[in-house]
């Protein structure tokens, strides 16, 4: 009898600090109806991971051990699963697994949505782009800011917020970004205009921008009450980092496939966004969207992957190499 074949990925099976994360061997998944799998090139770190492994959210998602990490990578196809067509082994490919079946941040990856790997991005890039593509595009087709308008990005210099930027930015909306001062040379580079958050941010954006905001996207959550004061209006507020949402009236976006949207997250969820990813190649083809990498880790050093990710200033896209 053959011997099973093993994998790597990436796991942690207690709450704790990044230590707890550690890579381990386990048979190998393989592509099932409607999946692709690949022999992952690089994979993205999710950073709402970094709070589920710390247990702060243990009241708010309860998870089962062990936890299995990453959503999202990039690599080569070698197994394509019933019904797949228009691919086939060999294609270089960037997409997401699914809510319910994770371990992306692994040597071999059961893709359940795909795009083509731009030819302009690393595998870096490619690794660590479909969550935050995917996400941009889900907030900013709920928001749907008019052709002209402006949104404020909180948090705009991270992983998922530098995305939303440039998709913003060439959905021709202004963008106001928030960050460190640091990163304000970057937030031009990517087309906004920087300020920087804290206290007295409502002001400083009515000096940026006399008109009113339109809608704000926020990346980081902690700062609601002003938010909705900038944007005039709660329902004109989107969220994917602050838990206190309902608390202010505002929608926090989540999403997954849609043959488990319901299952994994609820009747609250928000349509996955899976054309994000056909936009994004499409957007990087004409060289309007980069994905900023803030590190790059091999996968038997995700503790200090995590690490990196905990102290919440990582300028872009934090990614493991395999």
């Amino acid at each position: 009898m053959a011997s099973l074949r093993c994998t790597r990925l990436s796991l942690f099976t207690r709450y704790g600090p990044p230590e707890v994360v550690h890579v381990a061997e386990v048979e190998e998944p393989h592509a099932g109806p409607g999946e692709i799998r690949i022999a992952t090139r690089a994979s993205g770190l999710s950073p709402g991971e970094t709070l589920i492994r710390s247990g702060r959210l243990r009241d708010l998602v309860p998870v089962s051990f062990p936890y299995l990490t990453g959503f999202d990578a990039a690599g080569v196809v070698d197994e394509v699963g019933d019904g797949v067509e228009g691919i086939v082994p060999g294609a270089e490919v960037f997409g997401m697994s699914t809510m319910t079946r994770r371990a992306a941040n692994a040597d071999h990856v059961v893709l359940a949505v795909w795009a083509p790997k731009p030819p302009s991005w690393s595998w870096e890039e490619a690794g660590g782009a479909a969550g935050a593509v995917e996400t941009a595009t889900r907030v900013l087709d709920r928001l749907a800011v008019p052709t002209g308008g402006t949104v404020l990005v909180q948090g705009a210099a991270g992983g998922t917020g530098s995305v939303v930027v440039q998709v913003a930015v060439a959905r021709d909306l202004q963008v106001v970004g928030t960050a460190g001062e640091h990163n304000h040379h970057f937030l031009r580079s990517l087309g906004a205009i920087p300020t920087t958050y804290g206290p007295g941010l409502a002001d400083r954006v009515r000096a940026l921008v006399p008109d009113a905001v339109d809608a704000v996207a926020d990346c980081a959550g902690g700062a609601l009450p002003e938010l909705v004061v900038i944007a005039g209006d709660p329902a004109r507020v989107v969220t994917i980092a602050d838990f206190d949402a309902a608390a202010h009236g505002v929608h926090m976006s989540h999403g997954a496939p849609a043959d488990e949207t319901g299952a994994a997250l609820g009747a609250g969820a928000d349509p996955f966004a899976e054309h994000g990813l056909a936009d994004a190649v499409a957007l990087a083809a004409a060289g309007r969207l980069r994905i900023p990498i803030a590190g790059t880790f091999p996968l038997a050093a995700a503790a200090a992957a995590h690490a990196l990710s905990e102290t919440r200033h990582a300028r872009g896209k934090i990614v493991y190499t395999h």
